[in-house]
């Protein structure tokens, strides 16, 4: 194999672009800004003010965040204490109230070493997660009824998931350095705000949002390690270990790989460690219940099985589940090798945690958080993002709708089994859709939006402009052009390296 010139030496890296502005380059933003006086003009002051793009989307993501919480208002005072389908009409339902109680935090049970009364021996969620859930108990106020503690939990935790949000922006405007303004995607994106809390995913993705910004900066072990506290909070963050391995593998950045690897599996190990010897019962219950778990909302298995009069086992769901998600994982595999250019990080941490959700046996409805700052990063398109917005928004208020249903006896309000399936339907094909984008991107990367600048992986780290030193068929030849570009670019491989094909 013969290495490739570096991206280093190429004219395009000797004058540093300008910071990209959506409302230039964008026709949606563009559009999108005549609410607030149109596109940005010529002669704007930039970065002379102390409303600098990430202040202005942390305070976007507060009060978008604020509106979210408003929209909870009608279960705050009844919904989640009266009636069984009113959280489900006014769309508003939350874990988070209910399980102050079921899950004896109201009573002072210690997660993992405290066995539960009901069904669910012990608390069912990973260590970190658990350990955000009591300290927002210990912040809670003990007295008063049983409806007036839930009512502060949920605020506590509400508070605590909004310093959460606002990491998450932060994170995203950061990673790409001369692109700021795509967090405000995050911050004004609407299933973000509906969903934030109904659960406690934003700590796993707050952690996750860090860890990427770390791994732009060329920060390996810092990554790592926060990477591997966002696993200890949620299994889905290890998933991102996957790309980065293929991608060091194709440039060759085994160091780096190491340090990553390393930093993650010791944060995870700190966390869990402890409660594992200590408590191994207590702990293991959210990967026994993972397994366990029959097949739930939001998937296309539900479809399957309620469209089937012999539907099949939790096992058997299991194992094909299981064969599709490691069918993506070996075309995502085959893709990073082949593409003619290498994919950008957060292309492939899209893509491999979209896997993940589609091909698994359950999808709630906060599970979008996860995808919505690697949405960003590998696709910073308003018109494509926002068709993927509308399809989430839809299932959500699909689901409540379906439950409202079917809590509502024969009075059948809300939406039936059918009318369920097309929302499930619809979540899966926008998901897919914002893959199918991202793939194209990463096989004609003269689409891409990062890259039209002349920019190569600006959430790559040590990946950025870095050669290329282990590729397969595609890779090894020149890059092939979907349309006329005549914007700047980096060089990515020469003519004549047809030897270094594999």
């Amino acid at each position: 194999m013969c290495p490739m010139p570096s991206a280093e030496l190429t004219p395009t890296s000797v004058h540093e672009p300008d910071p990209v502005l959506p409302t230039k380059d964008d026709e949606v933003a563009a559009a999108g800004s005549e609410l607030i006086g149109g596109p940005i003009g010529r002669r704007a002051l930039l970065g002379t003010s102390w409303w600098t793009p990430v202040r202005v989307i942390a305070l976007v993501a507060i009060g978008v965040f604020a509106l979210g919480l408003v929209q909870k208002a009608p279960c705050y005072n009844g919904g989640w204490f009266f009636g069984a389908s009113s959280q489900y009409t006014h769309a508003c339902y939350s874990d988070i109230p209910h399980l102050y109680q079921g899950r004896g935090f109201a009573d002072g049970l210690v997660p993992y070493f405290d066995k539960l009364p009901g069904d669910m021996q012990y608390l069912e969620y990973p260590v970190l997660t658990g350990v955000f859930m009591e300290v927002a108990a210990w912040l809670t106020p003990g007295s008063g009824s049983i409806q007036h503690q839930e009512q502060w939990y949920w605020m506590v935790n509400a508070g605590m998931l909004m310093v959460c949000a606002a990491v998450i922006v932060v994170c995203v405007s950061r990673t790409h350095a001369r692109r700021p303004w795509d967090g405000l995607l995050v911050a004004l994106a609407p299933a973000f705000a509906l969903t934030a809390t109904i659960n406690w995913d934003l700590l796993a993705v707050a952690l996750t949002a860090a860890a990427m910004l770390m791994w732009s900066r060329g920060r390996s072990l810092a990554f790592g390690v926060l990477l591997g506290l966002a696993t200890a909070a949620k299994l889905y963050p290890v998933f991102l270990l996957g790309p980065l391995f293929l991608l060091c593998w194709r440039a060759g950045k085994w160091r780096d790989f190491g340090k990553a690897l390393g930093g993650t599996a010791v944060a995870w190990l700190a966390v869990n460690l402890p409660v594992m010897l200590f408590a191994f019962d207590g702990w293991s219950k959210f990967y026994t219940f993972s397994q366990e778990r029959g097949v739930d909302f939001g998937s296309f298995w539900l479809i399957l099985a309620q469209n089937s009069t012999d539907p099949l086992s939790t096992d058997t769901v299991n194992t094909f589940a299981t064969l599709l998600m490691l069918l993506c994982c070996g075309a995502i595999a085959a893709l990073t090798m082949t593409a003619p250019r290498r994919p950008r990080f957060a292309q492939l941490a899209f893509l491999i945690v979209a896997a993940f959700i589609v091909t698994n046996k359950v999808y709630s409805p906060q599970y979008v958080l996860w995808l919505v700052p690697l949405a960003v990063l590998a696709r910073p398109k308003w018109r494509d993002f926002l068709i993927w917005q509308v399809c989430e928004v839809a299932y959500f208020l699909g689901i409540w709708m379906y439950l409202a249903y079917t809590t509502s006896g024969d009075a059948h309000k809300g939406l039936p089994t059918d009318g369920y399936h097309w929302a499930i339907g619809l979540h899966i094909l926008g998901t897919l859709y914002l893959c199918a984008v991202i793939v194209r991107d990463i096989l004609m990367p003269e689409r891409d939006v990062v890259r039209l600048a002349g920019d190569d992986d600006p959430s790559g780290g040590v990946l950025d402009r870095a050669e290329d030193v282990f590729v397969f068929g595609a890779a090894a030849r020149p890059g092939r052009h979907a349309a006329p570009f005549d914007g700047p670019q980096v060089e990515w491989g020469s003519e004549g390296t047809a030897d270094r094909s594999l």
